[in-house]
């Protein structure tokens, strides 16, 4: 089987954001996806029913996903993600409804969400059974181009070694049906029990991945490699590489800094592989897991192996680092900006601590008289319902 690359020009990007669809007033789910696709085709002059590229279903009915297109640099590409988002509020809003987006929502119940009635989502939910309908995650995508087909496999080996500290940095799903789970990111702990999920298999080249593809094909795993869900993916149809390891993210600022960290990591390599410099250390197969395992456990308090010897540094002053060896890649891709917010999200500590400051605040404060207790979710309501100011804000704050 032929999974040819496509031509892209190097370090063009393009950003996927799933959000989910919130009560306003209680911060449940609605599985309103279909109606709220429909306000958003008609405010953009399509038909109820007509493929929408930047507004798409979800797996779940309550989630919507937004893409924006092909861009040069990453204040564009949020631009243009900032405009598509404010016009799906808007079209939510008049349901009275908000757009939440963290990495999983912290109280409802993943098996008695509704699946979207597309094919592809019925056989997957059917080939995995009970994890398929525990997929109450979001995302953050962010795909960079790639402008020759040898450099896909060291992009994404380079990619590899940096989604602990693209993780760490997104990591804000703590809570699980209601639960603190001890983890920062426990979406990553439920994404990879699907079959083809979780780490990516890790390749010295192109043709190597292509056989690996093939031998998936024949013996029934994937229909194509559009079906491989890996963290860090080569995707021939577009000619990127995509990084899909990180939570769901509340704001724009957020996303655009995590979008210019992919896009200036991939850069930078490119740049060394033009000048003949050596592809990115794969690290053993051990470490990858456990980079991940870390990162999803604690956060920006992991420290992550950073080499084949098995040294290990703090995340966080590891990351800091990368920022600094990676701000002239910035300044020539005019994402200088963004990638500096990344040092203010470090400081913020993350959103998953952020959310259980939340959390602890509100139950602090005792229900009024005659009020239920609400059986101890009213103070995961109120992580649901900061998350989705945080977004209102974020979008109409531009």
């Amino acid at each position: 089987m032929s999974a040819a690359f496509e031509k892209s020009a190097q370090s063009t990007l393009g950003i996927e954001w799933e959000l989910a669809l919130v009560d306003a007033d209680t911060g449940d789910l609605r599985a309103e996806a279909p109606e709220v696709l429909a306000a958003a085709n008609a405010a953009a002059g399509l038909a109820p029913d007509e493929d929408n590229p930047h507004v798409t279903a979800e797996l779940l009915l309550n989630t919507v996903e937004l893409v924006t297109g092909v861009h040069q640099n990453v204040p564009s590409a949020a631009e243009e993600l900032r405009r598509i988002a404010a016009d799906v509020l808007g079209a939510a809003e008049q349901r009275g409804l908000h757009l939440y987006c963290q990495g999983s929502h912290p109280f409802a119940e993943p098996y008695l969400q509704p699946v979207t009635d597309k094919e592809r989502y019925g056989k997957m939910v059917e080939l995995t059974q009970y994890w398929g309908r525990q997929m109450l995650i979001f995302g953050v995508h962010v795909h960079v181009g790639v402008d020759d087909v040898s450099k896909a496999m060291p992009m994404v080996n380079h990619l590899v070694n940096r989604f602990p500290h693209l993780l760490a940095l997104s990591a804000s799903s703590p809570f699980w049906a209601g639960l603190d789970t001890g983890y920062q990111s426990q979406r990553t702990q439920v994404f990879q029990q699907l079959p083809t999920a979780g780490l990516p298999h890790q390749f010295e080249d192109y043709a190597e991945f292509e056989h690996c593809i093939a031998q998936m094909v024949k013996v029934g795993m994937v229909e194509d490699a559009t079906e491989c869900r890996w963290d860090v993916r080569a995707v021939p149809r577009l000619g990127t590489v995509e990084m899909r390891v990180c939570d769901g993210m509340a704001t724009i600022e957020e996303i655009a800094s995590v979008a210019a960290l992919t896009q200036c990591l991939v850069h930078d390599m490119s740049a060394r592989l033009d000048r003949g410099g050596d592809a990115p250390e794969i690290l053993p197969e051990w470490y990858a897991q456990e980079n991940k395992w870390r990162a999803a456990r604690y956060g920006l308090d992991a420290r992550v192996i950073i080499d084949g010897k098995g040294n290990d540094v703090a995340v966080g002053e590891h990351l800091a680092d990368e920022l600094d060896r990676l701000a002239p890649v910035a300044r020539e891709l005019g994402c200088e900006a963004e990638l500096d917010h990344v040092h203010q999200m470090m400081r913020d500590g993350g959103a998953a601590q952020r959310q259980r400051r939340v959390e602890q605040e509100a139950a602090s404060v005792p229900p009024a008289e005659g009020q239920s207790p609400d059986d101890g979710v009213a103070p995961l309501r109120a992580v649901v319902k900061d998350s989705a100011a945080r977004t209102r804000e974020s979008l109409r704050g531009g």
